[in-house]
């Protein structure tokens, strides 16, 4: 219990804003990169909180996935939650879709586009 109060061995959860606070530029910038493009249309196509961090096929080390994911969670399009040694992840897409209507579909449905 001493430990768990400490925080040792634990992570810091993870923070995530809400759509409502995200401004336009900000959407558009953290879907302007191709992993981040990627890593939506991945989630798209997965069930809610299936995904790990680690589980996406990216061509980038893991502390730039890890940045990644912190651009798309600023930008209120995924929210993660720790399951045990895993972070897995949801693709926030009715919460996005409401503050900027016909964004993520226009992204998922560009797949040649890019």
């Amino acid at each position: 219990m001493v430990n768990q109060a400490a925080g040792r061995g634990h992570r810091t959860a993870p923070a995530h804003t809400d759509p409502e606070d995200v401004s336009v530029l900000t959407a558009l910038s953290a879907v302007a990169d191709p992993v981040r493009i990627r890593l939506i249309r991945e989630l798209a196509g997965s069930a809610d909180w299936t995904r790990s961090c680690g589980s996406f096929d990216v061509p980038v080390g893991k502390a730039a996935l890890s940045h990644h994911f912190s651009v798309l969670r600023g930008a209120g399009l995924v929210e993660q939650r720790d399951e045990g040694p895993r972070r897995v992840n949801r693709l926030r897409r009715e919460e996005f879709e409401a503050r900027f209507p016909g964004l993520l579909d226009l992204l998922l449905r560009a797949e040649g586009a890019d």
